[in-house]
């Protein structure tokens, strides 16, 4: 029977993967499938940009709910008046714009699993009516007196120090001593050394299928470096990001270039290019600011193009521009007559 379980469940439902191999995140799967078949509340702990989320999904589909719904609330983004209506429902009429009868997220998870991200942002009255679901399985939707029964597995997670916010009296100790059955703390990126390289090779491989190209995308040792010894403060979130604009920026298979920080002005712009070049900035004197950014942002062009030996695609790289958007931005000054020459 449990073998024919296992085969029904690969055959619908794919379970999300979390790639690594460092020994603490090795450690942290293991725990995360002993607890998982355990049909009990359990805390994830982790900083932003860990993969949160993607451990509660796995935990749910490592459980026995894993045929029933996951649904997830990201309690951060809701102010704290809208947070009761979502986890609860409402009825219609129980407030202005309750136009109808809507059912809360606690229902949808009937006989699943409901996620509940960021759980420190919950207000203190919301948390008591959450204590109420987990001792008591029932609950009121906001603006109605009668009970209404589900069966859910809360799993809960957060980047804060609940413990701490509970001694202050900004959280319900006893929501979090039903909550924390177990507790996982999902280790971040800076603590698996090991898997930083594997996880950019995983994300740079998935970019270039997206981008169709034909060769799977390889760093270079610099590169590599660079990527192994950054401090990682977004975690895999950022790895994520830095590794894909890193191949969708690169001409060939071969990864050399890392920005890190994409808002990170160009070189050229604060520098002024090289020693013995004059800077961009220097000579406009006194006129209107349009005029003076369009002559800047000319002068900037065509330093960089003449670095680049007119090749567009570098230039683009040297003022931390897209490809297109150089194009868009020559086209729009060779129609103001200022760089005819360059085309």
């Amino acid at each position: 029977m449990e073998k024919e379980r296992r085969i029904s469940r690969d055959a619908h439902v794919r379970i999300p993967e979390a790639l690594g191999e460092s020994e603490n995140f090795l450690e942290f799967r293991e725990r995360l499938s002993r607890v998982a078949p355990i049909d009990r509340p359990v805390l994830i702990i982790g900083e932003r940009g860990t993969g949160k989320e993607l451990a509660a999904s796995t935990l749910h589909f490592l459980s026995k709910r894993w045929e029933n719904p996951l649904v997830t609330l990201n309690c951060a983004a809701l102010t704290p008046s809208l947070i009761e209506a979502e986890l609860f429902g409402y009825e219609k009429g129980a407030f202005t714009g309750a136009l109808e009868r809507r059912m809360g997220r606690f229902e949808s998870a009937h006989r699943g699993t409901l996620f509940l991200d960021e759980i420190g942002a919950i207000p203190m009255e919301v948390q008591e009516k959450i204590l109420r679901v987990v001792e008591y399985g029932s609950f009121e939707r906001v603006g109605s007196s009668s009970r209404v029964e589900v069966d859910v597995r809360i799993v809960a997670a957060t980047n804060t120090n609940l413990p701490a916010m509970a001694a202050e009296g900004r959280f319900k100790q006893d929501l979090l001593d039903r909550l924390s059955f177990d507790v996982l703390f999902l280790p971040p990126l800076r603590e698996r050394k090991g898997d930083i390289m594997l996880l950019a090779h995983n994300f740079a491989a998935k970019m270039s299928h997206e981008l169709d190209r034909p060769q799977v995308p390889r760093f270079t040792d610099e590169a590599a470096a660079a990527l192994e010894s950054y401090g990682w403060p977004g975690n895999v979130r950022e790895l994520k990001n830095v590794v894909e604009r890193a191949v969708y920026r690169s001409d060939s298979f071969l990864v050399g270039e890392i920005v890190f920080n994409p808002f990170t002005f160009p070189k050229l712009l604060l520098e002024g290019g090289d020693a013995g070049r004059k800077k961009p900035l220097a000579g406009f004197g006194k006129r209107p600011l349009t005029e003076a950014v369009e002559e800047l942002e000319v002068s900037l062009l065509k330093q960089a193009l003449e670095e680049a030996r007119f090749n567009q695609r570098k230039a683009a790289k040297i003022l931390g521009l897209r490809y297109h958007q150089l194009r868009g931005m020559l086209r729009k000054f060779k129609a103001k007559g200022y760089i005819d020459e360059l085309f």
